[in-house]
């Protein structure tokens, strides 16, 4: 069967706003307004290594499947096996023998288990919008989609550098460790040829975390790189203060901490230092650091990045509540980010109030607070941005980015927060096709919220047009230093 070209999409020109006619007029209109301007993309996870190398993507597996968690996690909750869709076992081992089309044809087979999920959006989206296609994916036109993908991605126009400029963006991050060399960021940086914007984030969790894996070894590589004894509690600190140098200096306008919880405190340096000493087990008499000692040392450390922010001007990015690696066979099996992470409850309230108690209401500091945890939108965080100055609110993230987790998002927060305590929309995505798709959608959201308070005569129309382009562009921009 052949992918055909017919007049009417499946994506529908009106798709996510909202079903009353009126509404929906007043909707249309504030997203024609804002619907072609660029893309700030101020925190997500996609490779500095594509742009810089500029090379072409593999085939639509590698592009669409491989780096999305939210797919194949859905198709193993069905009892596909990981290794049918090319996951390969264990952080170095290779994925040699495995046809990506077969994989493509399992993943077309099942296409119609993301129904109703924003992944079947952005998809969609990606699918029509930039590959001309316009029938559903499934099992009978599989290799019509992949062959018409394939051929895309041969051409110039589809390499990471011309997408980067199609889709609009203006600013792109990347997420990365403490200690990488960024060698793909000074490569941007160095071609005259390159008119982009790539910009690291600085990412410390892997020397900030006793339990990450390799914890010692990352001290040890921070010690290396900056030539500090990272050792020593002083040490420590300079190695990373360092490092965010080294990260401004190559563009980056944000660090981000993906701790297990919010918890914050406020020691004083010899009780922080006695505290470092034990977890990283150098007292003579040591017998292992505990795992209460552990969430002190991370909610210590959190404060000690806020000090640093308030120094060196990086905006601190808080993304907590995560269970990562649930699935303790599949961490074994595959390693990390296979799909397993799953939300938990988070406090913020008595967690961030040593932090805010120091560092809330200095006005050179910027803290962005996500949350898995949709109970305490209302409750704890619209409270807590509505008051302090540091604070602000990051956008529904992970699972409740969708059409509804952000429609949830704007009816808890904007009564107590406002909408000039958010940052607009960030696709946190390690997809790059996805990017447009995410954006489009949480523009078109954001269009039936505000058409809904005009409707009701809750905000004047003009004053809706003022705020869907703050939305969508301006508040990003200036919580990120854009």
């Amino acid at each position: 069967m052949t992918v055909a070209a017919q007049t009417d999409s499946f994506v529908h020109p009106d798709r996510l706003f909202p079903a009353d006619p009126e509404i929906r007029r007043i909707a249309r209109g504030l997203y024609a307004s804002v619907s072609e301007l660029p893309i700030l993309s101020p925190h997500g996870h996609t490779d500095a290594r594509w742009f810089a190398e500029n090379g072409p993507f593999a085939n639509p597996t590698e592009l669409f499947l491989k780096p999305d968690h939210y797919l194949f996690r859905m198709l193993y909750s069905q009892g596909v096996p990981m290794e049918a869709m090319g996951i390969p076992t264990g952080q170095d081992a290779a994925d040699e023998g495995q046809d990506p089309r077969a994989i493509w044809r399992l993943f077309a087979r099942h296409y119609y288990l993301f129904r109703g999920t924003p992944s079947r959006l952005w998809l969609d989206y990606a699918f029509h919008e930039l590959f001309g296609l316009n029938e559903r994916l499934n099992a009978e036109n599989a290799d019509a989609y992949y062959d018409r993908i394939s051929e895309k991605l041969a051409t110039p126009e589809f390499l990471p550098r011309a997408l980067y400029h199609r889709f609009r963006i203006e600013v792109l991050s990347t997420t990365d460790a403490a200690t990488d060399p960024l060698v793909h960021h000074q490569a941007l940086n160095a071609d005259a040829s390159w008119d982009g914007r790539i910009l690291p984030t600085f990412r410390p969790d892997a020397v900030i975390d006793p339990d990450q894996k390799q914890f010692a070894h990352h001290l040890h590589l921070l010690g290396e790189l900056t030539k500090e004894d990272t050792h020593t509690w002083k040490g420590y600190l300079r190695a990373l203060r360092r490092r965010r140098e080294f990260f401004k200096q190559h563009g980056a306008v944000a660090t981000d901490h993906g701790h297990p919880t919010a918890c914050t405190l406020d020691l004083g340096p010899e009780e922080a230092g006695r505290l470092f000493t034990s977890v990283i087990g150098i007292h003579p008499r040591h017998h292992g650091s505990t795992p209460k000692e552990h969430e002190h040392f991370r909610a210590q450390m959190l404060t000690e990045m806020a000090r640093m922010s308030l120094d060196d001007g990086l905006v601190m990015q808080l993304h907590p509540g995560s269970v990562r690696n649930h699935n303790a066979k599949i961490f074994a099996k595959y390693g990390l980010d296979k799909g397993a992470d799953i939300p938990g409850p988070t406090n913020y309230v008595h967690a961030l109030q040593p932090l805010l108690g120091r560092f809330g209401n200095e006005p050179n500091f910027s803290l962005i607070v996500f949350t898995l945890d949709e109970s305490t939108y209302s409750r704890e965080l619209a409270p807590l941005a509505g008051h302090y100055p540091a604070l602000k609110l990051g956008p529904p993230w992970w699972f409740h980015d969708s059409p509804e987790g952000m429609d949830r998002f704007r009816s808890c927060v904007t009564e107590t927060a406002g909408f000039y305590n958010t940052v607009g929309f960030n696709d946190d995505t390690r997809a790059f096709f996805s990017i447009p798709g995410r954006h489009d959608t949480a523009r078109r959201m954001d269009a039936g919220f505000l058409a809904k308070l005009v409707a009701e005569h809750r905000l004047d129309e003009d004053e809706a047009f003022e705020v869907m382009r703050e939305l969508t562009y301006g508040l990003a921009k200036k919580a990120y230093h854009l």
